[in-house]
């Protein structure tokens, strides 16, 4: 064993000047296969379970590095050639590429002559990269030693017909530790399957996180939902039950304090355009009673922009569903709104434009649903409101009309549902309106027995509901508007005292509601009843 420095073809060496693993003999034309071994053997671990063990290479490291490739390694020298002899001179193993241009190249075979001068018993590993063996193994590789001893090169295939890349990658693993190529293959599938089995423990892993992710969002989107459904069940109720009730004592304070705390819970939503389409109808069903209570309050302009709010969301719902009865319904209510403002504002040509929209919208419903009175109803609304502008602009002829169709239409609802208080009490006003149009043609008496009708009807209603504030006031209107006939027609002592009866009732209801401005404004005809 050379236990000093010794001099060999011009260089010095040492038994233990070992700085690389390996030296990267190739071909400049197998330049980038070069590069990409390269990176691959540097960055390549040992299995662990071999680490540390004893090779005939000795002690079998973590890491294969550094490798030295002349290109990469010798940029910036200035003796390529005393570089080369330098670094071969310090390398434990000479890795060789071989192809049909490595057999040719002067350069490779050198490298190879002069690592076998230097260093016989070290490995020469050759790495067959393309062609037949005979003709891409530099000379130098098959060449005799001094004792005429040709030792065969450990040979790694990288031909897919051979060895391929993978096994091949493992050879020369081999090869450079010393450690047997069955160890290597075993231990290295062993630590393979460990990283399958990791990667596979964290996929699962990741994938039951993000289940349960998506579980808990789907839950917490089911719980939003229903707790929205709770709400607007509750807004549902505040809008149909607790409203009539309240309506038919006459409380519009307590109508006013409901509608606000309805339309709040909108308020609160984030985005009404996220809003399901359900929900911006019955917000704009909320606006719809916010304003009928603003008008009956007085103010009309706080009702007329609720109205055209709720004309804006149910005309916009209507475009995208127009098949839907709900939409056209919902829409058709708009039209009815804004056309009820104009008409107590005097702008009659407006009021006609919305409520012959309303009208049209109806009778759309009625075509979607023939045998649904609710929309038969609505028709019936809707021929009254253009017969109450013809009797308010005093058109005889379309009075009497419009006015009878309106309430034909009413007593077919009637027929469909017999015994219902709202259907009778919808029968009784399409009589007094009825009424009012004889008395503009001039038919006193006819108008008369009209009234006589729906005085009959009103009765009737407040004996099953005699505390019914809406059955009151029609009772009062009925009592006020025949006074005016019998009046017209002679019998004055009678119209007094139906009409001191009226006074009397709209009091009582004043009393019971201060805030309604409708029954403030029948308040001040009475005053002056036959004027």
């Amino acid at each position: 064993m050379v236990n000093g420095p010794m001099v060999k073809d011009g260089i010095v060496t040492a038994a233990d000047a070992r700085s690389y693993r390996a030296f990267l003999s190739y071909s400049h034309a197998n330049e980038r296969f070069a590069g990409k071994l390269h990176r691959w053997l540097e960055a390549y671990r040992i299995p662990n379970r071999l680490v540390g063990k004893a090779s005939p290479r000795g002690t079998v490291p973590k890491r294969l590095t550094p490798i030295f490739r002349d290109r990469a390694e010798l940029a910036a020298a200035s003796s390529l050639d005393h570089e080369v002899r330098t670094a071969l001179s310090q390398s434990e193993a000479l890795l060789v590429l071989c192809s049909p241009a490595a057999r040719a190249s002067r350069w490779v075979d050198a490298e190879v002559a002069l690592f076998r001068s230097l260093y016989p018993d070290r490995p020469v590993i050759a790495a067959l990269v393309e062609g037949e063996p005979a003709d891409s193994f530099p000379q130098a590789l098959l060449q005799p030693d001094a004792n005429g001893v040709v030792h065969e090169p450990i040979a790694a295939d990288f031909r897919a017909s051979a060895d391929g890349p993978k096994l091949a990658r493992l050879k020369i693993v081999a090869g450079l530790t010393g450690v047997a190529l069955d160890q290597i293959i075993q231990r290295d599938a062993q630590r393979q399957l460990r990283r399958v089995i990791a990667i596979t423990l964290l996929t699962v892993l990741l994938t039951l996180s993000m289940a349960l992710m998506l579980i808990f969002a789907v839950r917490a989107q089911m719980e939003a939902q229903r707790q929205r459904q709770q709400a607007e069940g509750l807004i549902e109720f505040m809008l149909t039950d607790l409203r009539q009730k309240l309506e038919g004592v006459g409380r519009l304070d307590v109508l006013q304090t409901v509608n606000q705390r309805a339309l709040a819970y909108y308020a609160d939503q984030p985005n009404l355009k996220d809003l399901p389409a359900d929900s911006l109808d019955r917000r704009a069903r909320i606006l719809h009673a916010m304003g009928e209570d603003d008008q009956k309050r007085g103010d009309v302009a706080g009702a007329l922009a609720k109205f055209r709010e709720a004309h804006r969301v149910t005309g916009a719902l209507m475009d995208a569903e127009p098949t839907d009865p709900s939409r056209v319904y919902a829409h058709a209510q708009s039209e009815y709104w804004l056309g009820y403002v104009d008409f107590i504002e005097y702008r009659y040509d407006a009021a006609l434009t919305h409520f012959a929209a309303y009208r049209d919208l109806a009778r759309r419903l009625v075509k979607l649903r023939p045998n649904d009175r609710t929309y038969l109803r609505e028709l019936g609304y809707a021929q009254g409101n253009i017969c109450s502008v013809a009797v308010t602009r005093k058109r005889a002829q379309d009075s009497v009309s419009e006015c009878g169709k309106a309430l034909a239409t009413m007593e077919q609802v009637g027929r469909m549902a017999p015994g219902d208080a709202g259907v009778q009490q919808d029968i009784a006003n399409r009589h007094g309106w009825l009424a009012d149009a004889l008395r503009v043609a001039g038919h006193d008496r006819q108008a008369l027995d009209q009234r006589t009708q729906q005085a009959d009807i009103v009765q009737g209603l407040l004996r099953n509901d005699p505390k019914n504030a809406s059955f009151l006031e029609d009772w009062m209107l009925v009592r006020y508007s025949t006074s005016q006939l019998l009046h017209a027609l002679g019998e004055e002592q009678k119209a007094e005292a139906m009409s001191e009866e009226a006074r009397d009732d709209v009091d009582k209801l004043i009393a019971s509601d201060p805030e309604n401005n409708d029954w403030r404004i029948w308040r001040r005809k009475f005053d002056n009843p036959f004027n």
